[in-house]
């Protein structure tokens, strides 16, 4: 309706009103018709079927060596990165089970083992003699404060001592090999001598004797543990 109609009241004739749709009956092909394709499914050979190998084959698995980080890289091109570990010491009797690339790894390695074992073994020794010290009718607040006295007493001083000689005899062992130039047992008895020895050196000379004596001898089982076992 128009705004002119509303105001008078005309209703809208029937020619301006919307035009209604086409019956669908007058329309012939507007009914449903039944669909021409049918489906016939195909039946099921098992010989056809794909086993597991066919995708978890060698050819599907990806290959390991692309998985590093620096895999595919042109070692040409780079000038800032090196690609090639330390070579390893060509020094004759360095090279076996434990390899050494110098001097560097004898210290860290050695010296840092030695103060370990010493540790472990003087932190033990003071716990068998703190609960060897302590009543057993003592309270234990009172066994277990002489039980750590015990262990921090004697476990840095043995690891400090030993870590110390370590740190020396790898030292001196490592300065006779390259002037020699060569690794052998003589190298490591030479050495534990001359280190057990300045270890004492301000003891007097019989105390000097007996620890060059005895890092002597440590270090000559050490070099035949290692040429018997590695």
């Amino acid at each position: 309706m128009s705004l002119w109609g509303t105001l008078t009241g005309k209703k809208p004739s029937s020619s301006s009103a919307s035009p209604s749709t086409p019956s669908s009956s007058s329309d012939p092909n507007s009914r449903d018709t039944a669909p021409t394709t049918s489906f016939t499914s195909t039946p099921f050979d098992p010989t056809t079927a794909q086993d597991v190998s066919s995708f978890i084959g060698a050819a599907s698995l990806p290959d390991p060596s692309q998985l590093h980080p620096l895999a595919g890289l042109n070692r040409q091109t780079l000038d800032y990165l090196s690609l090639e570990d330390s070579a390893l010491s060509d020094l004759p009797g360095s090279r076996s089970a434990l390899p050494s690339r110098g001097w560097s790894d004898d210290l860290q390695y050695g010296t840092g083992v030695t103060y370990l074992g010493a540790l472990t073994l003087g932190g033990a020794y003071g716990f068998a003699e703190g609960l060897r010290k302590s009543p057993a009718s003592a309270p234990p607040k009172i066994r277990l404060n002489s039980v750590l006295n015990s262990v921090t007493r004697r476990g840095p001083f043995l690891g400090n001592s030993a870590g110390i000689i370590a740190m020396v005899y790898n030292g001196i062992n490592s300065t006779i090999g390259h002037y020699r130039g060569k690794h052998d047992s003589a190298n490591s008895v030479v050495a534990g001598a001359l280190s057990g020895m300045l270890f004492k050196s301000t003891r007097g000379v019989r105390p000097m004797m007996i620890s060059g004596g005895l890092v002597a001898g440590a270090a000559g089982v050490w070099a035949i543990m290692r040429k018997t076992l590695f």
